[in-house]
């Protein structure tokens, strides 16, 4: 496909890799098979916290077919998994981090840990399963955290927020449970491992979002293999939503126990192991508070949030509810005084970490369900409310440590006000109660920072890593192009956007272009793909190695043209001399490079390969307003979600189509959260009681509506050359406020909990009447 005249970019060009995916061809994991092949299986524990008596193994390993039985006892000496962001309480004194073991040990702290094939004595232990009463249960999960409290961190100015408060004139209150999502992606995880004693290398075949943080973690916290000795492939990934991103103790165990046999090991996760092992989300309890004046200007935000980390920190478990929570809780308005404190709680439920969105939902669930609130106790239209506290100006500092660089929020929400035809609602609802339904009308203004960043301010606020990515252009001597990154793509559909950004910028079909990324082995170095982060950094790394392309590339088309480099100018896949027809095209230059007959190898050397690492100097911001209309029916307190409006300002887009349907996916699991998903623990014993899909409801497409999905004009990013912001969680994070803003508008209550089920919905009108 040859460069459109307008350039790739902003065209919606069909996804190169669903035609593998469509017919079959996909090769993921489990597809996986290698020499020799074994496969392991993962005894799990049957309680949520119990003391090991005794674990016998001999019946197991005397078993047909058993090579090997490994249990905690094999792992007690290497390290725990560990958790990438420290973070310091109030006090100053640093988290809790007790170690995560590979394979429990000594005690097992939750239902579904892995023990191994083995017969156990248990002796039963108090569980802690509620995040609300966790701190201080007499259940004590890690005697490393006697009050299971984690920590108890502090973002804001708290004295001053708390006399902005006194002095409101109107203070909203709320208290709300964000409720455990356990993700579900097509595909469970898996992993193949396998040694070779041939040069003591591994390597892992394993469904991951980063597969080079992955290495890193393995080898450098836990089993002490040299880096250079473990390649790492993540092959065709079928969708993570963050659940993927973590190191987990089964592919650390596999790694291990390949050396050990002398053979290929495979695992992959049934269903419900799934359920019981993946990392979860959300899972916050909170009080909030939003003063406002006389003329309905946010004065002060007040929020203590409760926070479920489950029995172990996991890689980013730290991090989700306080630096990717409390700094959003500014919104898009300019309430001047903002203090949040987070309470970390260790439970007896499986580990808590990023999901879709990552704290930014949680952050935009507590100022969306206030500022709707707010709006009705004082009688004013939401929308209005929301305009007299917007941000117009920018950068802006919010007083929670981000800073803006810019948007334009009232433009989204007149455009999304629009598209919904807001004022045919009234119209509507008096349709709706002639059939004696009630419909209603909710709002949600959301914020987000994408693209994590910069590595040395996130290093000040507990980072452990850096948060760039690498990038490498390799040009071939036709003028092909091969490239490699060290984003990953589960989805998102990189070999599409990526190809289209080379493409357009060398102006070369996008045939010519190759995408290379999640093998360790291959890929210079990476940090994956999560938090909206691949084409605003991923992305960007890339572009600044076409940029090192092309600048050589004008050398080399200077000597071939006779004349200064100065004066050569490159567009649309050519190198010209300015202001004249003499030109030579991309595909000459880079020829010449690997055939120098003629070529000043005194100053340049052969070849047209570069790299480049990119640290983004700021988060990305993208934006949006979010209107849903609902009918709920009285006598069964069903929901049905008539008309749902998305307005994104992502900033330049690539590809339309991609980001639509990154926003289509990101509302599906929104709605999900508000009106089916919730993970629910047993609170005595710890059992887990929605382990199945015959228990935890997943949203279907007869409970969505068609939605009516717009990008704004946009507001480009001012600091990376693309311009683009993020899309790829921005549906989830928006979405579940406006649905219960419309369903608490419907039925004139002021809270109802995630999920409004029918029940929760009929119960709440019940005890209106």
């Amino acid at each position: 496909m040859n460069a459109p005249q307008d350039g790739f970019i902003g065209q919606s060009v069909k996804r190169r890799e669903d035609a593998r995916f469509l017919t079959g061809r996909g090769q993921y994991t489990d597809d996986i098979l290698l020499p020799r092949q074994t496969y392991g299986v993962f005894v799990r524990s049957a309680y949520a916290h119990a003391r090991l008596n005794k674990v016998d193994t001999a019946a197991a390993a005397a078993a047909p077919g058993v090579l090997g039985v490994y249990t905690g006892e094999h792992f007690k000496d290497v390290g725990g998994l560990p958790c990438g962001w420290l973070i310091n309480s109030t006090d100053g004194s640093p988290m809790k981090e007790p170690k995560h073991p590979i394979l429990a040990h000594g005690k097992v702290r939750q239902g579904g840990h892995g023990l191994a094939l083995v017969e156990v004595d248990y002796e039963e232990l108090p569980a802690v399963a509620d995040t609300a009463t966790a701190a201080g249960h007499a259940g004590v999960v890690h005697d490393e955290a006697p009050d299971n409290r984690c920590y108890t961190w502090g973002c804001g100015d708290k004295a001053a927020t708390d006399a902005a408060m006194a002095g409101a004139s109107h203070i909203t209150r709320l208290q709300f449970r964000n409720n455990r999502l356990i993700p579900n992606a097509i595909e469970p995880r898996a992993a193949n491992a396998s040694y070779s004693p041939a040069d003591e290398s591994y390597t892992l075949y394993v469904a991951n979002q980063n597969p080079h943080v992955e290495r890193l973690l393995m080898c450098a916290f836990v089993l002490g293999i040299p880096e250079h000795k473990l390649r790492v492939v993540a092959p065709d990934v079928g969708g993570g939503f963050g659940s993927k991103i973590f190191l987990y103790a089964e592919e650390t165990a596999l790694v291990w126990a390949s050396k050990q046999l002398g053979r290929p090991i495979k695992w992959t996760a049934e269903r419900s192991e799934s359920f019981l092992s993946d990392a979860h989300g959300r899972d916050h309890v909170t009080t909030a508070e939003l003063g406002l004046d006389a003329s309905g200007r946010f004065v002060g935000l007040r929020v203590h949030t409760t926070a479920n980390l489950g029995a172990y920190l996991s890689t980013f478990a730290s991090s989700v509810p306080t630096i990717l929570y409390a700094t959003l809780l500014a919104g898009q308005y300019t309430t001047p005084r903002i203090y949040a404190e987070v309470t970390g709680v260790f439970t007896n439920t499986a580990p808590v970490d990023a999901y879709r969105g990552a704290g930014r939902p949680e952050a935009t669930y507590v100022v969306e369900r206030l500022v709707e609130t707010a709006a009705h106790e004082l009688g004013l239209d939401p929308a209005e409310l929301r305009r007299r506290n917007f941000i117009t100006t920018f950068p802006y500092a919010t007083p929670v440590g981000l800073t803006y660089d810019t948007g334009d929020y009232d433009a989204t929400l007149r455009q999304a006000q629009q598209l919904a035809d807001v004022a045919g609602f009234a119209a509507r609802k008096a349709a709706s109660e002639a059939k004696g339904l009630k419909r209603g009308l909710g709002y949600s203004t959301y914020i987000e920072a994408c693209g994590l960043a910069p590595s040395n301010i996130a290093g000040a606020l507990g980072a452990r890593a850096g948060l760039f990515e690498a990038g490498e252009v390799r040009v071939h001597p036709t003028g092909k192009v091969t490239v490699f990154t060290g984003s990953h793509s589960h989805g998102q559909g990189h070999e599409t956007t990526f190809a289209q950004v080379v493409a357009d910028r060398l102006g070369i079909p996008l045939e010519d272009v190759d995408i290379q990324h999640g093998d360790t082995g291959k890929v210079l170095f990476g940090m994956g793909t999560y938090g909206s982060r691949s084409l605003s950094v991923g992305g960007t790394a890339i572009v600044k190695a076409l940029d090192k392309v092309i600048a050589k590339g004008r050398k080399i088309a200077a000597h071939l043209l006779e004349a200064s480099e100065g004066d050569i100018e490159f567009k649309n896949g050519e190198y010209r001399i300015a202001g004249t027809d003499r030109a030579v095209p991309f595909a000459q230059v880079s020829l010449t490079a690997y055939v120098p007959h003629n070529y000043p190898l005194d100053k340049l050397e052969p070849g047209l390969n570069e790299n480049a690492f990119y640290d983004p100097t700021n988060f990305t911001y993208p934006a949006g307003s979010y209107v849903c209309e609902v009918e709920v029916d009285p006598a069964t307190g069903a929901v049905r979600i008539d008309r749902f409006t998305a307005v994104d300002d992502f900033g330049n887009i690539v590809n339309p189509m991609i980001v639509e349907g990154q926003v289509h996916g990101g509302l599906a699991q929104g709605i999900g959260q508000a009106l089916l998903e919730h993970g629910v623990y047993d609170p005595d014993s710890g059992q887990l009681l929605t382990g199945s899909y015959m228990d935890y409801a997943m949203p279907r497409a007869d409970d969505l509506p068609s939605f009516t999905v717009q990008t704004a004009s946009g507001t480009p990013c001012t600091h990376n050359p693309l311009g683009v912001k993020g899309c790829g969680e921005a549906g989830a994070i928006g979405s579940p406020p406006a649905v219960i803003n419309a369903i608490c508008n419907a039925i004139g209550v002021k809270d109802l909990p995630m999920p409004a089920t029918p029940c929760v919905v009929w119960t709440a009108l019940q005890a209106q009447a």
